[in-house]
């Protein structure tokens, strides 16, 4: 669950699993999909951005 303010009903909201439709890692982060109460389709992005690859060892 997080909060999201809607752009289009102007409303602070919190967004239930139920209501998120996508998540996908993108260049800017996660972008996360989901449904206001209101029903409109937003996308929030969050997350750190990948920075390459990492190349170090793990010992055990």
């Amino acid at each position: 669950m997080f909060d999201n303010n809607c752009q289009v009903c102007a409303s602070r909201v919190l967004i239930f699993e139920s209501q998120v439709t996508s998540v996908a890692n993108t260049d800017a982060g996660i972008a996360v999909t989901f449904t206001c109460w209101c029903g409109t389709e937003q996308t929030q992005v969050t997350g750190h951005v990948a920075r390459g690859t990492r190349n170090r060892a793990v010992a055990a």
